[in-house]
């Protein structure tokens, strides 16, 4: 085809695509003719954080489909934190922690309130939601008759707990992770293929059949992230999230970690490294050819694609991984994978919650909205089908709507297993808690010392027993210290604790996340 046919035949097919295309428009314009100078309206979207230097981005991702479909609405985008106040502040000094529920409240109670609220943290709904700053939605979407049985349920059910059964907000996409395993491992060692609805139980015991060799030839029976070594306190805590364990109790003035339930954590984790049935960070360490023999290999070291590990818990993402290494295996001389996914495990008498699955970008409307029909329209907009198909292209992220959520094409794996589970609790971002933080922003020292702790344990320096009763003793010391100096510097905060490679978050980036408005919470 020459370049002028080409050329001419694009022409064709964009006014075809257009003229089939401009009666959508006028469907989807709530009000009245697109043209109509006398009906344009503002609509103000707000977000938790943001600048003008973001805005483009944020309008890509949210807004810009929908202005082009309803020409009548200008999108004002709201930042309820905005980057560039903070962006030449001196973080050397000393400063209060920002106030993210002041600032949401600013932009939704002001003179001039938003009608939207963009909520990246299911937490944050919650909050919204007993704060009375957010409108049920239960009734418009049953007047518009939304069927939500179209919706996964793990994403409806997850935003209902947030609302004591009731829908303030909805979200279009949804992040999950599920327990990846290679196929051609239990084949070879005789064990029977995980399954779907299994406790932590039932996988460290499947793990500990698949235990194999020694030194470089070990293969081990599961990670706790895809990357291999468990050591760190993040993982253990995505591990216990479902459980909602507290460090200390609502006044933050008594620690709680001296007991069986965190005695019995602590040690099966630690248990699990000492049999070597879970890494070590010493195992993550891997020859690299030089020379000639130098091939860069972004996959090396991660103990899963390689066929080092059985089982592992990725994301959706890791997905994409696994793609990319089987379609360059010659290429990085390495052995295609053979794999497949279940539902994330569950604690027992916590049956259907799994960890790390996130509901993110939330919409729900202002209870002070001026404009609360375009609101509505925008919300709609957002998860309806037309915006689900173009958000499934997404290849780190699924679709709500269940229509959208498929296998990739040319792939098979269970897809479901990422559907399936409900969203672990939130600990320590319940209102009381993050009130409790902002009053005291030096109970993030407890976890440091936690964290400390826990990593002297997984490296066998401290048995779990010893390491919680130390967390429990000099915790609930600077528990003490933390009341009478909430804010401040605290002279010796661990007691002695040793803090070489504790693994826990340094004083000088705590800071510095505090005053941009990040939540150091793990609680």
């Amino acid at each position: 085809m020459s370049k002028q046919a080409s050329k001419t035949r694009k022409w064709v097919l964009t006014g075809m695509t257009l003229s089939l295309l401009v009666p959508t428009l006028a469907a989807c314009n709530s009000g009245g003719s697109a043209n109509d100078p006398d009906n344009r309206r503002t609509l103000r979207i707000g977000t938790m954080h943001g600048s003008k230097s973001d805005e483009s981005w944020f309008r890509q991702q949210f807004t810009d489909m929908f202005e082009f479909t309803h020409p009548n609405i200008d999108i004002e985008v709201v930042p309820a934190i905005d980057y560039t106040e903070m962006q030449f502040e001196d973080y050397s000094k000393q400063r209060e922690p920002v106030d993210q529920m002041a600032k949401l409240k600013e932009i939704m109670t002001g003179s001039n309130p938003i009608d939207v609220m963009i909520i990246s943290d299911m937490s944050l709904l919650g909050q919204m939601v007993s704060e009375n700053l957010l409108k049920q939605l239960d009734p418009m979407i049953k007047e518009d008759k939304i069927d939500l049985n179209e919706f996964v349920p793990t994403v409806i059910d997850g935003i209902k707990e947030q609302g004591d059964g009731f829908l303030y907000a909805l979200a279009p996409t949804f992040q999950s992770s599920a327990l990846y395993y290679n196929k051609k491992l239990f084949t070879s060692a005789g064990v029977e293929f995980p399954q779907d609805n299994m406790s932590w139980d039932d996988v460290f015991n499947l793990a500990k059949r698949m235990k194999s060799g020694e030194g470089k030839d070990s293969v081990f029976g599961f990670t706790f992230n895809q990357w291999g070594s468990g050591d760190n306190f993040w993982d253990f805590q995505s591990f216990a999230a479902p459980l909602q364990l507290r460090m200390f109790d609502e006044k933050g003035e008594t620690m709680t970690v001296n007991t069986p339930q965190w005695l019995n954590l602590w040690e099966t984790v630690s248990q699990m490294k000492k049999d070597r049935v879970t890494p070590s960070q010493e195992d993550m360490n891997f020859d690299q050819p030089t020379g000639e023999e130098y091939r860069y290999n972004p996959f090396q070291g991660q103990l899963f694609l390689n066929g080092k590990a059985a089982m592992t818990i990725g994301d959706y993402g890791m997905i994409n991984q696994i793609q990319q290494m089987n379609d360059n295996s010659d290429k990085l001389k390495m052995e295609k994978l053979d794999w497949d996914v279940v539902t994330m495990p569950y604690h027992v008498g916590k049956e259907g919650f799994g960890g790390n699955i996130y509901v993110n970008q939330l919409a729900g409307i202002n209870v002070n909205a001026a404009n609360s029909e375009d609101a509505w329209e925008f919300i709609k907009f957002m998860n309806g089908k037309e915006w689900a198909k173009l958000k499934s292209r997404s290849t780190y992220e699924l679709s709500s709507r269940k229509e959208f959520v498929k296998v990739r094409d040319g792939m098979s794996y269970n897809i479901e297993a990422f559907t399936k589970m409900k969203p672990a609790p939130s600990q320590g971002y319940s209102l009381k808690d993050q009130e409790l933080y902002r009053e005291k922003p030096n109970l993030n020292l407890i976890t440091e010392m936690g964290s400390m702790l826990f990593s002297q344990m997984m490296q066998g320096n401290r048995s779990a027993k010893e390491a919680l009763e130390l967390w429990q003793e000099k915790g609930n010391d600077l528990l003490q210290k933390i009341k009478n100096n909430p804010t401040g510097s605290i002279d010796d905060p661990f007691g002695g604790i040793n803090a070489d490679n504790g693994g826990g978050i340094s004083m000088e980036k705590r800071r510095i996340m505090e005053a941009a408005g990040e939540a150091v919470i793990i609680n």
